[in-house]
């Protein structure tokens, strides 16, 4: 008897550009970070909140009176981060603290460069250190320092930084937002994505109601119980919703518009998302039949993308009543 097949496993990384408009409060507070100061902004009841809040925590009204507080304070509370990961302040241990500004009333999260747990302490008093190059970010602020200890260098890479015009006002920023962790697929997803490597869909029906599930599951949703029969089902379909993807944004590999829709195969009680292709957005609708349009064979591997989009099959739609208990 073989061995069973081990799950899949691999590495995954989810992540974006994040890309605002800061407006007039935010706005005027990374620009003074810019400038190496550091401002808040005072509440109805007298209290000087940094970072600067639009509007007011007791009374909802927006405001607009900005008080300068200084770049040093003393440490609220505070976490060690024995190892750090991407994307964070700092690529050696730190802590992340709650720190008060010296004329500030609330704390600003940020990280303290204290090189040990035990020199870290509630009550300290730390400074900023600004990073060699500031470009209107709250990375402007590279980490706080113990307030008596010496400066250290910064190491990690600037922030991205959205276009402008030479010297204007920062009215836009970037924050890169990642998440890394190492998948395991169950066995059934593991069997159904290297089946997908030779070119096959295979989903899973319920013993007991009988829906097919694509991607399978391993237990049915609604009757609980596992869903042992695999079924091999063809690359064909219709289209049940869709939408028109007409905004650009970072990162984006087809030129808008485009359909973005769900995908009932033929044979399955379940439609995945996937891209429609071959034919003007405009004409996409629901019931339309589609076939998948696989990738050249020497580029598939254990993954859907192996299907490069969906196109239509020229055939007539599928009646509503067909598909409108899947919507």
């Amino acid at each position: 008897m073989s061995a069973p097949e081990l799950p899949l496993s691999a590495p995954l990384n989810v992540g974006f550009d994040y890309t605002r408009s800061v407006g007039p409060v935010l706005g005027r507070f990374v620009n003074a970070l810019r400038e190496r100061r550091v401002e808040g902004v005072r509440g109805s009841d007298g209290r000087v909140h940094v970072p600067p809040l639009e509007y007011d925590p007791v009374t909802a009204e927006a405001l607009s009176e900005f008080v300068p507080v200084a770049s040093e304070g003393e440490i609220v509370s505070w976490s060690w981060i024995a190892e750090p990961v991407d994307g964070q302040p700092l690529s050696r241990p730190f802590t992340w603290a709650l720190v008060k500004l010296d004329g500030a009333d609330t704390s600003i999260l940020h990280a303290v460069d204290a090189g040990d747990p035990s020199k870290v302490h509630t009550g300290q008093r730390v400074r900023i250190r600004w990073a060699e190059e500031t470009v209107g970010h709250i990375r402007d602020i590279a980490y706080f320092v113990p307030a008596d200890g010496p400066d250290t260098e910064p190491t990690e890479a600037p922030p991205p930084i959205a276009k402008r015009e030479e010297d204007a006002p920062v009215s836009v920023v970037i924050t890169p937002i990642h998440l890394r962790y190492e998948h395991s697929a169950s066995p059934e997803e593991s069997r159904y994505l290297r089946g997908l490597a030779e070119g096959k869909l295979i989903g899973q029906r319920c013993p007991s109601c009988e829906k097919v599930y694509i991607p399978p599951r391993g237990a049915c949703p609604t009757d609980g119980v596992p869903t042992t029969d695999e079924v091999e089902l063809p690359d064909t379909g219709i289209v049940t919703t869709f939408c028109i993807v007409n905004v650009p944004f970072l990162g984006q590999k087809i030129k808008p518009p485009y359909v973005a829709a769900y995908i009932l195969l033929d044979g399955a009680d379940i439609a995945f998302l996937h891209l429609v292709l071959g034919c003007d957005a405009a004409d996409v609708r629901m019931g339309m039949r589609v076939r998948a349009a696989w990738r050249p064979r020497d580029e598939w591997w254990t993954s859907l993308e192996n299907i490069g989009h969906f196109e239509p099959t020229g055939e007539p739609d599928a009646p509503y009543e067909s598909f409108a208990h899947h919507l």
